[in-house]
């Protein structure tokens, strides 16, 4: 079976500002898709034509998986379990699900996840076991 990865919007992010990651993203083995809540977060910030292509090309060239019925719902629980524990407050929260969401995705498919976001996604990792690489 092929080793499915994610990548999180912050290491696209950081290679598109910078090559610091460039020849650790070639290197990557496994089949890589995209989350659809990544490429969400990375349309939404996106402001020129070359951005817009480029994240166009993305979706046309990886597959693209969408959290589920059952991650939607797992994701309020575990926000609602790190509220409990941390005393968040809802701008946090909010700032948490899109990432609760993708590590969800993650684990639905027994993906792989690629971040530099260390802090939220250990701190997700601690209320569902993720496989986690922090670059």
């Amino acid at each position: 079976m092929t080793d499915l990865v994610i990548f999180d919007s912050s290491i696209i992010i950081d290679d598109l500002r910078s090559p610091r990651h460039r020849e650790r993203l070639h290197s990557v083995i496994g089949a890589v898709r995209m989350s659809s809540v990544v490429l969400a977060e990375l349309w939404r910030g996106a402001q020129t034509p070359a951005d817009q292509k480029f994240l166009s090309a993305l979706a046309r060239n990886h597959p693209v998986l969408t959290p589920t019925r059952e991650n939607w719902l797992e994701s309020g629980e575990i926000l609602a379990r790190i509220r409990a524990d941390h005393g968040f407050e809802p701008h946090k929260l909010r700032d948490l699900h899109f990432d609760v969401l993708i590590a969800l995705t993650a684990c639905s498919n027994g993906a792989r996840l690629i971040t530099t976001n260390r802090r939220d996604f250990e701190l997700i990792n601690r209320y569902r076991r993720i496989r986690l690489e922090v670059w």
